[in-house]
Formats: structure tokens, C-alpha cells, sequence
């Protein structure tokens, strides 16, 4: 597996005014939504035992909630900060405040004190509806979601990046965010189909090196993005390609 530390680097020799995606973009934004989707936390246990106790459709109800809530922080995101975004989108020092923030988002991931006595608690404490209302589960999947700042952290150093790099072009932003919510729902999708096998696999200590290898991952693409605020596009280039 290729270590995603350029996976917030679209690919810049194109005219983004006719933009289609192609397969290097398309490869990278579906790799964030893969990663994203095994940030382990509530979301994460949640979505296995609804699979596990109402089946695939009530889970597919409450992921349909949760990546409503991810749209939403998006929007929130890019909307919030969009007009300061236009005006600086070619200060290198974007980057910086990105990588920033994956790297704090990071951090908090990787020392997170609950990591390896209590990562089943959140599972043990999930109440599950008896009967199949989807309704209720797609929102309680939005809601879940949507109180969790570091969700909305992640977005926004996202946005940070993505947006200034794709020249704030609102169609290359559109469908290079809309692809990395395809790769979150088909692995989630994914997660759904083998919720027993996953049930039975997430012991606490493969969740507390997960959610460590988790932190690291975000750490090295927030260094890798404070570096692209001083190292030129062109030998970015030359070391990707």
C-alpha cells in the first residue's frame, strides 16, 4: 500500500476550466474516503452493530445520515471560507495552515487517552433501535456526525488545501470532494456486508494500533503538506510522478 502523504495533491498540469477528473485524482480522493472511513469512534461501532442487529438496510440508513453530516461540514467548510480562500489561494502559506490542522487532528488522534482501556466502551454503550425506523437512524447518524469537531477540523484542513490547489475552481472542488465521498460509502458499503467479520476482529488492541496508525497517517500528510508551502510545484511533481 502506498503511503497516502501526497494523496491531498491534485494533479496541477491541467486546464482546470474544462476539468475532468482523471485517473490520478480519482485514485487519491477515493484513497481519503477509503482512510476516513476506518477513523475508528462511535460512527464506526455504530455503523458495524446496526449491520449486525437490523441488518444491512437499517446500517445503510444510518451511513446515508452520517455522509450527509460529512456534506454538510464540507459546505460549511468551503462556504465559510471561500471569500479568504479567493484572495489567497496562491499564498503557499495555505499549506501550512492545512497541514496544521491534520497534524493537530492527528496528534489528538494518536494520544488519545482512551485509545486502549476503553475503545470498545463507545460500542458496549450504542443504543440501537429495536424496531427498523429508518428515519430515526438516518438522523441519528447525521447528528452523531455532525456534533463531532474534529470531523469539521478535518474538512476544513482539507478545504484548506484542496481548494487553493484546484485554483478555487467550484467543478474540479465538486467532483474531487465528491469522489472522496464515493470511496467513504463504498467502503463503508464494504464494512456493512462484513460487520460479523469485523465484530469479531476489533479486539482493543487492533483498535488502539489503528487509531494510532490513523494519527500517523494524518501527521505525515500535514508534514507533507507545511512542506509544500516552501518546496516549489515542480519538484513536488518530479518526486510523485
Amino acid at each position: 500500500m502506498v503511503l497516502p502523504s501526497f494523496l491531498f495533491t491534485p494533479n496541477l498540469n491541467k486546464n482546470l476550466y474544462f476539468y475532468t477528473m482523471d485517473f490520478y485524482d480519482f485514485k487519491n480522493a477515493f484513497l481519503i474516503g477509503f482512510f476516513m472511513a476506518f477513523m475508528i469512534g462511535p460512527v464506526f461501532f455504530i455503523l458495524i452493530q446496526t449491520s449486525i442487529l437490523k441488518g444491512a438496510r437499517a446500517a445503510i440508513a444510518f451511513d446515508l445520515g452520517v455522509i450527509l453530516g460529512d456534506i454538510s461540514f464540507i459546505l460549511i467548510a468551503y462556504y465559510g471560507s471561500k471569500s479568504l480562500l479567493e484572495k489567497i489561494k496562491d499564498d503557499p502559506r495555505l499549506f501550512f495552515i492545512g497541514g496544521l490542522v491534520l497534524i493537530i487532528y492527528g496528534l489528538i488522534t494518536y494520544f488519545d487517552k482512551q485509545n486502549k482501556k476503553d475503545a470498545l466502551e463507545d460500542a458496549k454503550i450504542v443504543d440501537v433501535p429495536i424496531k427498523n425506523n429508518y428515519i430515526k437512524l438516518f438522523f441519528k447518524g447525521y447528528f452523531l456526525n455532525f456534533i463531532n469537531v474534529g470531523v469539521l477540523a478535518f474538512w476544513l484542513g482539507t478545504v484548506l488545501v484542496i481548494g487553493p490547489t484546484l485554483k478555487m475552481n467550484e467543478n474540479a472542488i465538486f467532483w474531487y470532494f465528491a469522489t472522496i465521498i464515493l470511496g467513504y460509502a463504498v467502503t463503508d458499503l464494504g464494512k456493512i456486508l462484513l460487520a460479523k467479520q469485523l465484530k469479531n476482529k476489533m479486539t482493543p488492541m487492533v483498535i488502539y494500533r489503528l487509531k494510532r496508525i490513523m494519527g500517523i497517517i494524518l501527521i505525515i500528510c500535514g508534514v507533507f503538506l507545511m512542506l509544500k508551502g516552501f518546496i516549489p510545484n515542480d519538484k513536488i511533481d518530479e518526486l510523485i510522478h
